[in-house]
């Protein structure tokens, strides 16, 4: 089965230093680019993290500090890397709460102002556990019954994510073939950043979900503590964490100049 595209859509999966999003790095990135007519596109890029990658890590996915040594910097590929995305849509397995949150760190790191806006993303793990409650490999072995052989090599979960999403469309008819169904299907709790330190209220503004302000408006506590904005920007919070508070910040400002 073909997946029903009104625009291309990238999976892609990371192998990284660790699971922190905010001071962990990307060692390999792999992205599958999927076009409306069907084309494939594949890319592969080894990273240079610039921190040690950890032992236990490294016995994981197999990517030491003495195979990166030699390989550029996230920096230095990031250009490339976004250009092969930006007009598409994301697709990943467990992307919605590692990979993109954790892509976009490095993006901004490296000076590339990306953001999801005009993209939506389907993350083939929620799709997995709302129907099955497994892993990847189970997956791959239960919709595609193969064996994930490389399982923790970047290019072999990315190809094994998109085939379970196709076995999956094909599967489960109330499924449809449309990204943005797919994209509402596998997301979990709807927030303002990656991370989810902002969430939304019914009414569709955003609030802390942590904290002493945790469910409070966003707008109101800038408002009312302004100090607490600074804490904010200083704080360890992910980099895109931090460009939704100031836009929100922003856009407040103006709001009041209107």
């Amino acid at each position: 089965m073909n997946l029903n595209l009104t625009k291309p859509i990238c999976f892609f999966d990371l192998e990284t230093t660790g699971i922190n999003i905010t001071n962990d790095r990307i060692v390999e990135i792999a992205v599958l680019k999927v076009y409306p007519d069907g084309r494939e596109e594949r890319k592969v890029w080894v990273v240079n993290p610039t921190i040690p990658i950890p032992k236990e890590v490294s016995e994981i996915h197999g990517i030491w500090d003495a195979d990166v040594v030699d390989k550029p910097t996230f920096k230095e590929i990031s250009k490339e890397v976004y250009n092969m995305i930006k007009d598409s849509d994301l697709g990943g397995f467990n992307s919605d709460r590692f990979d993109i949150p954790l892509l976009a760190e490095e993006m901004l790191r490296s000076d590339v102002d990306f953001d999801m806006k005009n993209r939506v993303a389907i993350d083939v793990q929620t799709i997995f556990h709302k129907m099955e409650q497994r892993t990847l490999a189970a997956a791959y072995k239960f919709y595609c019954d193969k064996n994930l052989d490389d399982a923790h090599s970047a290019e072999a979960d990315t190809n094994a994510t998109y085939e379970v999403l196709k076995a999956q469309l094909a599967k489960y008819e109330e499924l449809e073939n449309d990204t943005k169904f797919l994209a509402e299907f596998s997301s979990r709790k709807k927030f303002a950043d990656f991370a989810g330190f902002i969430t939304f209220n019914k009414k569709g503004e955003e609030c802390f979900s942590f904290g002493k302000h945790k469910g409070k408006k966003v707008e109101d506590v800038l408002n009312e503590e302004p100090g607490y904005f600074g804490w904010l920007l200083n704080a360890d919070f992910p980099l895109y964490t931090k460009k939704v508070l100031t836009a929100i910040k922003l856009r407040n400002f103006n709001n009041k100049l209107g």
